[in-house]
């Protein structure tokens, strides 16, 4: 796994305590109502919010991103990944594909060929297929949604070769999947469900600061590695956070 989904400091965003520690803003919303969220349909509308909602966040954290690639890392992620979606959000505005799949699709192609270092090729590859994975079906169940992101995980393990504990995505996006795959196993509703994945995920990305980096340019560091998060695990958390905003509202 290259440089852009390996290291940094810090933990995910929220209030800065002044020593580089962030309190927790992911997780369920425990004011939303929950025949609201019992209703709330996966539709091209909802993941449309999505991105939008994840353009955002990436904007308001890309220098804490950026901070924690420098640690061990380019220095570029949260530019590079905020570039990304900023150009994603003027190929939605030129025609949004009628289905969530093709959606997603267009979302991983046009990050691919705008962003550099390593988080376009492995953030667009997810999102392709996690798009091909729903076809054009267009209102997406908990459990497809589950499968989507399964075969986005199958892709940059894949394309970067990394396993949990190698310091990089992986070690945010599999927890996530597996508490999804969990959350439609107890038949939790969707927003439950997305925030017990962005839950993991988040948990994930911190669990990677104790960590020596075993891929990408992190691991060039050997023990120098650990102490920081990996800021390509944090990005992971704050996408699914995005997704758990936009499900729960």
């Amino acid at each position: 796994m290259a440089s852009e989904a390996d290291a940094g400091t810090s933990t995910a965003p929220g209030i800065d305590t002044g020593t580089g520690t962030r309190t927790n803003t992911t997780g369920p919303n425990t004011d939303t109502d929950t025949d609201a969220e019992m209703n709330t349909a996966l539709d091209t509308a909802l993941f449309t919010a999505w991105i939008e909602e994840t353009a955002r966040t990436v904007a308001a954290e890309k220098d804490w991103l950026t901070a924690l690639d420098a640690a061990i890392g380019d220095a570029d992620h949260g530019a590079n990944l905020d570039r990304g979606l900023t150009a994603v959000a003027t190929a939605l505005a030129a025609g949004e594909p009628g289905t969530p799949g093709p959606l997603l699709v267009l979302v991983g192609n046009t990050l691919i060929r705008k962003v550099g270092g390593a988080s376009g090729p492995l953030y667009g590859t997810a999102f392709r297929e996690a798009g091909k994975a729903l076809g054009d079906t267009p209102e997406v169940s908990v459990a497809q949604l589950h499968a989507a992101l399964e075969a986005g995980l199958a892709g940059i393990r894949k394309l970067g070769s990394a396993a949990e504990g190698d310091k990089t995505m992986v070690d945010a996006l599999a927890p996530a999947v597996r508490a999804l795959e969990q959350a439609v196993q107890d038949g939790k509703d969707p927003a439950e469900a997305i925030g017990a994945a962005a839950e993991a995920a988040r948990v994930g990305a911190e669990a990677t600061i104790p960590m020596q980096a075993r891929k990408g340019r992190a691991s060039y560091l050997g023990p120098r590695s650990v102490g920081h998060e990996d800021p390509g695990a944090a990005s992971t958390a704050l996408i699914l956070s995005a997704l758990h905003t936009v499900t729960a509202r």
